[in-house]
């Protein structure tokens, strides 16, 4: 007797509507798709043009004469006993700074007047009256040794601001500037002061790196910037 097959059991036949809503579903699938993470048009971009130079026919301006009154080169300091291990801490700041008044006063090129000369001068005898600030150590020129920072108060209120260091046991000044500073500090091995400038908002901010060729502090950024400064505190008279 054949054995007898089970019958396939049929399909049920699907809706049309089924299908019609499967075919929209798609539809918005991929219409959802294509509608993100999909670049979109900023408009027309400017086209970028070569500078326009201004009067092209006219000769440049003659180069100005080398400026002859800041520093150019490290300043040996006579008049102070050699450090031959080369740590200016073992240095008085105060014998410092009287020794560079004594080898202004030769060379004919005083840097303060007289009265802030002899204020200096009293300054052990009357300290509340020195016009030194306190000594400042830090790595100026990136040896891995502390050079010596001293700022002295003129009589105008300016702030002369010198740096020195040892070469060869021997203290060479590097950094001789001065102004009317909001704020003095150092970050790897520069030396920025803000000064106030007429121009509300705005501190001129001047930046003094060291040279490696020159081996002094030279002026690598001068430039109006926006103020940050807190406003130094009143001078006790």
């Amino acid at each position: 007797m054949p054995l007898l097959r089970p019958l396939p059991f049929p399909r049920r036949a699907r809706p049309a509507w089924f299908a019609l809503s499967a075919v929209g579903v798609a539809t918005l699938l991929v219409a959802g798709c294509a509608g993100t993470g999909q670049p979109k048009s900023a408009g027309h971009t400017p086209i970028a043009s070569a500078p326009a130079r201004l009067w092209p026919d006219r000769p440049p301006a003659p180069a100005p004469p080398p400026d002859k009154s800041g520093q150019d080169k490290p300043s040996p300091l006579p008049g102070l006993p050699h450090v031959p291990s080369g740590d200016i801490r073992t240095l008085d700041a105060l014998d410092v700074i009287k020794a560079q008044n004594a080898e202004d006063a030769r060379q004919q090129t005083p840097a303060f007047d007289k009265a802030t000369e002899r204020r200096i001068d009293r300054c052990a005898t009357e300290p509340k009256r020195c016009p030194v600030r306190a000594p400042e150590y830090q790595d100026l020129t990136h040896d891995g040794k502390d050079e010596l920072i001293v700022g002295i108060e003129q009589s105008d209120h300016t702030v002369a601001i010198w740096a020195y260091m040892i070469r060869g046991g021997v203290v060479n000044r590097i950094l001789d500037t001065a102004g009317s500073p909001l704020s003095v500090e150092v970050s790897d091995g520069d030396v920025i002061m803000r000064e106030p400038t007429t121009s509300p908002g705005y501190e001129m901010r001047t930046v003094h790196s060291w040279d490696d060729e020159q081996q002094t502090m030279e002026i690598r950024t001068m430039e109006f910037d926006r103020a940050v400064s807190s406003p130094a505190p009143r001078r006790k008279p």
